[in-house]
């Protein structure tokens, strides 16, 4: 069966998004572009065929990362993830969307954990979630999560929404892999013990 990974960069205090909104990305920029960073996104995507976005992440990650292909000075870690993303098949949750406004993706209206389950029926490599708070929390609530990943970042942002809410499902957690980078950021994996 195909696994759920999913994706998300925390602050050391434990917040996804600054207490300005997600648009705020200041706080990711000085770690997102770090070795450790970019080794640990390469190990998540390279093994994925399909990717599974909330609207407001797709519209953010489709507005930005073609942009980076074939432009100079772009690192070759980051070309190599906006073609995946180009090129892949995307499936984007949206009651808005009546349709997909980029190559390759089809918009589903429906809950993530119905969505992951019928993408688990076909074929393929991993099901990517990249950064979609909204679509994590839910895989989260509903135990549909195989492969949990994490950038954690050392600052606070001393306040913002939080990933992981009250009354998740108890879980048991593997490491799977971890690594520091030399600005105190930490790849984080673990898998979902069943």
């Amino acid at each position: 069966m195909r696994r759920v990974v999913t994706n998300m960069s925390l602050s050391l205090d434990g917040c996804y998004a600054s207490p300005n909104g997600p648009q705020d990305m200041g706080w990711v920029m000085p770690y997102a572009i770090s070795d450790v960073a970019r080794a640990h996104l390469t190990s998540l995507w390279e093994p994925a065929s399909t990717a599974l976005l909330g609207r407001l992440n797709a519209e953010g990650f489709m507005g930005f990362w073609p942009t980076v292909i074939g432009a100079e000075g772009t690192d070759p870690r980051d070309e190599a993830f906006a073609k995946w993303l180009v090129e892949t098949d995307k499936v984007v949750l949206s009651s808005t969307l009546g349709e997909a406004p980029w190559e390759r993706t089809t918009i589903a209206d429906r809950p993530a954990p119905d969505a992951v389950d019928a993408l688990r029926k076909d074929g393929g490599g991993d099901i990517l979630v990249l950064s979609s708070a909204s679509v994590i929390k839910a895989l989260l609530a509903a135990d549909r999560v195989d492969r949990l990943a994490l950038m954690v970042f050392p600052i606070f942002l001393g306040g913002g929404p939080r990933l992981f809410d009250d009354a998740l499902p108890a879980a048991k957690w593997q490491l799977a892999g971890q690594a520091a980078g030399e600005h105190g950021e930490l790849s984080l994996v673990y898998d979902r013990v069943r």
